[in-house]
């Protein structure tokens, strides 16, 4: 079993970054909603190699750098040549008293507070660190961390990050990476796609980590944001295909979806989703995999894991093949967008 098969994020100024179909998603391995032992996170990462993934994302916020550097003790093992390597900016990383300590979502972390810096002087400090905490000498693929209204409360906090971007110089410190060819490829990783085509509107990225906004449940990037891409030629790293969880576990009690309990119309709108991937002995999990894929721009699909046998798991799902007539009935019935790209046999053979 691999996920070898390649596609490739073009880098305007600087070499082409390969992505395997599947890649390996840090948030996870620093502890998100509960602690993963170091074992069980080396492990998945050897899986994640074992397997055929080469392409690898993390973020400072992930466990405040405990992802990173669990990463980077695989890296170490795996050669920095034999992997493809994304992190982020946006978040500083400062020593902090006990109780200034700011987790998010993630448990057993380091002393550290989160300060958010967009700024020519914060992407730089911001990657330095990264690379510390990474043991490497550069990344491949460097993302604006987390500017959209979701991660930053509102609208209007959202705007105020987008201009410190632009007006305080972080845009102009990745574009000198870019340029000075220290990485290949700049994009934004956020939870929303509208963001993302306002940012290429401002700005010439490569591509963007986008989490939970084109899956089997939501299609709306496909009004405008997933056409001005194959327009300018902007590759889609896919997070979240699974809407938080829902998609995996299905509509059960207590089901996920952004990061919250799904509400009602989630859930009987999944109940139909399910239905149709009964009647074709197909889980729902593996028709959500790979849906994302069927898209010309998504380069790569991240979906998390905290041991090795998630990873084989997610490795077994995008391999299953899944018949035809599963998509066309889902178009059919309304369940998916009639001008969504479906995955054909070639988006998903061994």
């Amino acid at each position: 079993m691999t996920v070898t098969a390649t596609e490739l994020l073009n880098g305007r100024t600087a070499r082409p970054v390969p992505l395997t179909r599947m890649g390996f998603g840090g948030a996870p391995l620093g502890n998100l909603y509960r602690k993963v032992s170091d074992e069980d996170a080396q492990a998945a990462l050897q899986a994640a190699f074992d397997l055929g993934i080469r392409f690898f994302d993390t973020a400072p916020q992930y466990g405040l750098g405990r992802s990173e550097q669990r990463f980077g003790q695989a890296i170490a093992r795996f050669g920095r040549e034999e992997i493809q390597l994304s992190t982020k900016i946006g978040r500083l990383l400062l020593d902090c008293a006990p109780h200034q300590v700011t987790p998010e979502a993630f448990v057993d972390v380091p002393q550290k507070r989160i300060v958010f810096d967009y700024t020519y002087d914060g992407v730089m400090r911001s990657y330095d660190a990264s690379r510390d905490r990474l043991g490497v000498s550069c990344a491949d693929i460097l993302l604006v961390h987390d500017v959209c209204a979701f991660s930053q409360g509102s609208q209007e906090a959202s705007d105020a990050k987008i201009r410190e971007l632009f007006d305080g110089g972080g845009y102009k410190a990745l574009v000198e990476l870019r340029e000075a060819g220290e990485i290949s490829a700049i994009g934004a990783g956020v939870n929303e796609w509208q963001v993302c085509e306002r940012l290429l509107g401002l700005g010439d990225f490569d591509g963007f980590l986008l989490a939970g906004r084109y899956t089997l449940l939501e299609q709306d990037a496909l009004d405008s944001f997933l056409p001005l891409c194959e327009k300018r030629d902007v590759g889609i790293i896919l997070g979240g295909p699974y809407n938080s969880g829902i998609l995996a576990t299905g509509a059960v009690s207590g089901a996920k979806y952004n990061y919250a309990d799904a509400p009602e119309e989630i859930l009987a709108r999944v109940r139909q989703i399910e239905a149709v991937c009964s009647a074709h002995d197909t889980p729902l999990i593996a028709a959500a995999l790979q849906f994302v894929l069927g898209h010309p721009c998504v380069k790569t699909v991240v979906p998390g894991a905290v041991n090795a046998a998630e990873v084989q798991a997610n490795a077994a799902l995008l391999e299953r093949q899944i018949p035809a007539a599963l998509w066309s009935d889902l178009c059919s019935e309304g369940l998916i967008r009639s001008d969504a790209p479906l995955p054909g046999e070639a988006a998903y053979a061994a």
